[in-house]
């Protein structure tokens, strides 16, 4: 049982000890003490750690913390800081399960003899008649976690429980009072584990010396965080601290002046130049579009050929709902995103996952 220290994952463990099974709990150290992210008290942080423990020690059940910091520090944290020096905005949450929680866990449950990896993630696996495990949507809509899960390995699919799946959030609640487990209470985090405070630019500013923020530039003063903010004509309207500071679709800290322009409408960040360290802002019409770009897709099941086209609903933010598209597989590999309707604000480095009503197809990261 993989243990984040929180309500779910706890939960999880609880109802499976009850069902007559033999539990060992397992958490995974992030963060080192004294981090940031560690006094902030999120997932897998020392504060966590010790929730589990508590958990453990309350079902009876044997507990081990796996140290995968540096897993953790190259493959989401660096990446975060990364995408959004190119002008892109990242979903670590996604890295995190990518390369993570499906991969080194999944080795260890292995290897300890496990003959499955319980998580307390709102999804399901469900296997087709032919025996073809597929992943779906979690009953709660409110809760499910399937959008995170599409670049999970597919051999996990087989060997991974998702316990909570059917159940709703406040059921979750209950169970977890039922059992008295010592976090029933505990406060969900929506932030960012790592960065606590919720402030990313300051995050990056620290994680990244300055001089590497603009690395990809090309104008002689690359060292320096400024850059201009620029209308749908190209003209400059204003100055900007950081294009890490800014996200397709943003209208917040663009500026009174910037933000509203004469004729009264609202402007906002429409695309972002990670080269000129430009901001382009313009109407909210111009953040609506019909083509995307998905890179690094990842298929749940066999890859389509070349050339093949899908009818999908294609869901482009964690909260946003999914939009009827067809898809087409490129040559290079990339999937090619046709919308039925014009789509807000396609943000680089975001998910895009594809469904067929609760079934998970796959997805991949928004290129352009």
């Amino acid at each position: 049982m993989a243990l984040s220290g929180g309500v779910d994952s706890a939960t999880c463990a609880g109802l499976l000890v009850e069902a007559g099974e033999r539990v060992v709990g397992i958490s995974m150290r992030l963060y080192s003490a004294g981090s940031a992210a560690a006094e902030g008290g999120r997932c897998c942080g020392p504060r966590d750690l010790e929730d589990a423990r508590a958990v453990c020690s309350h079902l009876g059940i044997p507990f081990y913390v796996a140290n995968y910091e540096e897993d953790f520090r190259r493959a989401v944290m660096d990446d975060f800081a990364a995408t959004y020096r190119e002008g892109k905005t990242p979903n670590p949450c996604v890295r995190c399960n990518q390369h993570i929680k499906f991969t080194p866990l999944l080795q260890r449950a292995r290897a300890l003899g496990a003959r499955a990896l319980a998580t307390g993630h709102y999804a399901r696996i469900e296997t087709d008649s032919d025996g073809t495990p597929r992943l779906l949507r979690g009953v709660d809509a409110s809760k499910d976690q399937s959008y995170f899960l599409f670049a999970m390995p597919n051999e996990a699919l087989s060997f991974v429980r998702f316990p909570l799946g059917g159940m709703t959030k406040e059921e979750v609640r209950v169970h977890a009072k039922r059992l008295g487990l010592p976090n029933a209470d505990k406060h969900e985090s929506q932030e960012v584990c790592f960065v606590p405070d919720g402030d990313y630019a300051h995050f990056i500013e620290r994680y990244v010396p300055a001089a590497t923020l603009s690395e990809r530039a090309t104008t002689p003063d690359a060292t320096t965080l400024a850059g201009e903010l620029v209308d749908e004509e190209g003209a400059v309207i204003g100055e900007h601290a950081g294009i890490h500071r800014y996200t397709v679709g943003q209208r917040r800290g663009l500026g009174g002046d910037v933000a509203a322009a004469s004729d009264g409408e609202p402007r906002y960040v429409i695309r972002i130049d990670a080269l000129t360290r430009r901001i382009h802002v313009g109407r909210k019409e111009a953040l609506l579009r019909k083509e995307a770009l998905v890179s690094e897709p990842h298929w749940l099941g066999s890859i389509p050929q070349t050339g093949t086209e899908i009818e999908a609903a294609v869901q482009i933010r964690y909260r946003r709902k999914p939009q009827e598209a067809r898809l087409r597989v490129r040559e290079d590999g990339q999937v090619a995103v046709h919308f039925v309707a014009p789509e807000h604000a396609i943000t680089p480095g975001q998910a895009a996952v594809f469904y067929q009503g609760d079934r998970v197809l796959g997805g991949g990261f928004l290129a352009a």
